[in-house]
C-alpha cells in the first residue's frame, strides 16, 4: 500500500477499528477515512453508497459490527443478525459500486461449528452446527465470507476475511451484562477488590478453554495481509495456544490485585467447550502475535482504569 492511499476503517472508534487505525498511522499512513456512526448509518443502504460513491476509498477496513459476549447475543439475536448483515452487505455492494477493489472484511471465530476438530482450520467452515448462544451473529458473518468470495468471484474484486480470535485491550466494552469474558472479568475482578469482597463469581464452570489474542496483535495482523496484497480467501488471526476459563480468571485476579477465592456459577452458559484456532495460514506468511495474555491483560487493566471505568 502507497502510504498515501486513501484507506477507510469502518467502525473505528470500536476496539478493533481503533486498533487498525493505530497500526496504519504507526506505519506511516496519512489519509485515512473515518465517519461515527451518526454521520453515516452503515444499515442505510443509500446512506453508505453515496459516501462511497464520494470518497472514493482505495482499501477499506470493515471492522464495523455490532458485539457483545454470551448474554448480549443470546438476548438480541435480531439485533445482532438484522445489523451485522446490513452492515455487509452495504459496504461490499457500495464498495464495488464506487470501484473500491481492497476490501478486508473481519469477522470472528464463532462462525466455525460448536464441536469442530481441534485446533480449527479454515476448512471447518459449515461443516457442523454452530453454537446456539451467538449462532445469529455467527450465520451474519458466514454470510460476509461468502458475500466476499462471490463479489471476487463474479466482479473481480479483492475482498479477503480474516477470523481473529476472542480479542481484548484498548477501547474493550467492560460493561457488566454485555461484554465479552475477558474484560467482564477484569471488571468483576476490580470491583470485588475496592469491596474488598472474599471471593469472585464466573460465570459457568470454569472448564471451557479460550483463546485470546490482544488487539493491536489482530491489527498489525490486518495491515501485514493488506500491505502483501492478498486479495482473497479465509485467514485465521490468533495465538496458537488458548486456557481454561478458570486459569483465566486466575491470571485477571493476579494482575488486578484480587486476594479472594474464585466461585464457578455453573447455572449460567459455558458455551462452546474449546475454541482454538489453527494459524497456520498466517505463520507460514511470516506472521505471528507477539504480546503474551498476562502482558496483555495488564494493558487492558490499566486502560480499563484509565477510562475511568466506562
Amino acid at each position: 500500500m502507497d502510504k498515501s492511499a486513501r484507506i477507510y476503517v469502518a467502525g473505528h472508534r470500536g476496539m478493533v477499528g481503533s486498533a487498525i487505525v493505530r497500526q496504519l498511522e504507526k506505519r506511516g499512513y496519512t489519509n485515512l477515512v473515518m465517519r461515527t456512526h451518526d454521520e453515516l448509518d452503515l444499515t442505510r443502504q443509500p446512506e453508505v453508497e453515496a459516501f462511497l460513491a464520494r470518497e472514493k476509498p482505495d482499501y477499506i477496513f470493515m471492522a464495523a459490527a455490532k458485539v457483545g459476549g454470551i448474554h448480549a447475543n443470546n438476548t438480541y439475536r435480531a439485533d445482532f443478525i438484522y445489523q451485522n448483515l446490513m452492515i455487509t452487505a452495504n459496504v461490499a455492494h457500495a464498495a464495488w459500486q464506487a470501484g473500491v477493489r481492497k476490501m478486508m472484511f473481519l469477522g470472528s471465530s464463532c462462525i466455525y461449528p460448536r464441536l469442530a476438530q481441534q485446533p480449527i482450520r479454515e476448512e471447518e467452515l459449515l461443516t457442523g452446527l454452530l453454537e446456539e448462544t451467538n449462532e445469529p451473529y455467527a450465520i451474519a458473518k458466514i454470510a460476509g465470507i461468502k458475500l466476499c468470495e462471490s463479489y471476487n468471484r463474479q466482479y473481480g474484486t479483492q475482498y479477503v476475511s480474516v477470523m481473529p480470535t476472542n480479542l481484548y485491550g484498548p477501547n474493550d466494552n467492560y460493561d457488566p451484562e454485555n461484554s465479552h469474558v475477558l474484560p467482564a472479568l477484569i471488571r468483576k475482578a476490580h470491583e470485588a477488590k475496592m469491596r474488598e469482597d472474599k471471593e469472585l463469581v464466573v460465570w459457568g464452570t470454569g472448564t471451557p478453554m479460550r483463546e485470546f489474542l490482544y488487539v493491536d496483535d489482530m491489527a498489525d495482523a490486518c495491515v501485514f495481509l493488506m500491505e502483501r496484497g492478498i486479495g482473497e480467501g479465509l485467514f485465521n488471526i490468533g495465538t496458537g495456544e488458548d486456557v481454561t476459563i478458570r486459569e483465566l480468571a486466575e491470571t485477571v485476579m493476579e494482575v488486578v490485585g484480587f486476594r479472594g477465592r474464585i466461585m464457578f456459577d455453573s447455572s449460567k452458559p459455558d458455551g462452546t467447550p474449546r475454541k482454538l484456532l489453527n494459524v497456520d495460514r498466517m505463520r507460514e506468511l511470516g506472521w505471528k502475535a507477539k504480546v503474551s495474555l498476562r502482558d496483555g491483560i495488564a494493558q487492558a487493566y490499566a486502560d480499563f482504569l484509565e477510562k475511568g471505568k466506562s
